[in-house]
């Protein structure tokens, strides 16, 4: 039987990206859920995307080994998995088509808190399309309850 509890929390959502020398900065702030199920904790809200008329779902999977996989579906799918120090193979699925992309995580940190229910996940990691660097990203989620 899975223990399974569910509770409305605060999302804040920076993401720092450089690409061909050029350095962009992207702030989220929303309200969303967390949901806890066993000990795997999904973050789940929903992220308007330029471009993109509905809004985006979003769950930020963090697992007990450490490994943290972000997914977004609805128009733009895509299942990024981070693990430390491991080049981990995905797709990225656009209105435009399907491509295959990679992270390498250069550094991943998670802390949790129970009293009030809260934590930070920060992620470095480069993308790939195949053989070819699209740009090193620097990863930063809060969530408080």
């Amino acid at each position: 039987m899975s223990q399974r509890e569910k509770k409305p929390v605060s999302i804040l959502v920076k993401t720092e990206v450089t690409q061909e020398q050029e350095f962009k900065e992207f702030l989220v702030e929303v309200k969303g859920h967390m949901v806890v199920i066993n000990d795997v904790i999904y973050l789940r809200y929903e992220e308007i995307i330029e471009g993109i008329d509905t809004p985006v779902p979003v769950t930020i999977k963090i697992l007990p080994d450490g490994t943290v996989t972000l997914i977004r579906s609805g128009d733009v799918k895509m299942k990024l998995n981070f693990s430390y120090e491991e080049k981990k193979e995905t797709t990225y699925t656009t209105p435009y088509g399907m491509m295959s992309i990679s992270t390498m995580t250069n550094h991943l940190h998670i802390s949790l808190k129970d009293n009030p229910q809260s934590g930070s996940v920060t992620i470095e990691y480069d993308l790939f399309a195949g053989e070819e660097k699209l740009g090193m990203y620097h990863l930063m989620i809060n969530f408080s309850a």
